[in-house]
């Protein structure tokens, strides 16, 4: 029997370097609705939802999913570990894939691989090799940032829930998973043959915006479900593109996560 797998986007108005960055317009779309279409394209996930705040800022996510017909859970603003966990229980998840609000370019081929990964060998945490996870760690696979995906149990979120302490795991949902190997099985998933640490397309700032709208008018209208081999192959051609928000890069404070 399959297990029910369910993807949480976690999305809030509240951004303090961009404000309103998930529903902010691209090719006359929100952000968010590009990356709930994304998702629906990976192989094997059962259901796409959004787990946002109760706060009054946040409405116009609530009436983006109403709209959309995509099933929005209200929590906890600050505790986002017990936000996920309860948007996981009423979606009735045996397996989740968590992605932020700030992954515009989430690559439906790599998390369809990372699935596959996680089942195979019956990991109980798995994380693509991108972001705070993989800080601690040197020159090492490592895919973009913006590519995050992770993908765990129902389970092991559920002790994460009940155990974890302290606002650095109670914000941020899997760090728990990932700091305590010695609990879970937990693999990483990492690009078999070039890192791709120096490659920014996450969207936390103004101009991780225009990027990432540029790599949309650029590709999109001729392919709506283009990849990351696609955008490879963009910054082949406009390397000048992609050097707007390089400044960026190595300043995120992915090592607080390990100190």
């Amino acid at each position: 029997m399959k297990r029910k797998l369910v993807t949480v986007i976690q999305a809030r108005m509240g951004s303090s370097r961009l404000p309103g960055k998930v529903l902010m317009p691209i090719l006359g779309k929100p952000v968010l609705w590009h990356i709930v279409q994304r998702l629906k394209k990976a192989e094997g996930i059962d259901q796409v939802i959004i787990a946002t705040s109760r706060l009054t800022r946040d409405n116009p996510i609530a009436e983006f999913c109403q709209k959309q017909n995509v099933f929005c859970f209200r929590g906890d603003e600050v505790d986002v570990l017990d936000r996920f966990y309860q948007a996981a229980k009423a979606s009735g998840a045996e397996d989740l894939i968590r992605i932020t609000g700030d992954c515009p370019l989430a690559d439906p081929e790599l998390i369809g691989q990372v699935i596959h990964y996680y089942y195979d060998y019956g990991f109980e945490y798995c994380g693509v090799a991108t972001g705070a996870g993989v800080a601690h760690e040197g020159f090492n696979g490592r895919f973009p940032d913006g590519l995050d995906a992770e993908i765990f149990s129902f389970a092991v979120l559920e002790r994460a829930w009940k155990e974890a302490d302290g606002v650095l795991y109670r914000e941020h949902v899997t760090p728990y998973l990932w700091k305590h190997p010695d609990k879970f099985k937990n693999g990483i998933f990492r690009s078999k043959k070039i890192d791709y640490s120096q490659m920014r397309w996450t969207m936390d700032n103004a101009e991780d915006y225009d990027l990432i709208r540029n790599i949309y008018e650029s590709l999109y209208p001729e392919n709506p479900g283009f990849l990351m081999k696609d955008i490879l192959e963009l910054m082949k051609k406009e390397p000048g593109l992609f050097s707007k928000n390089q400044h960026f890069v190595g300043k995120e404070g992915y090592e607080a996560f390990w100190h």
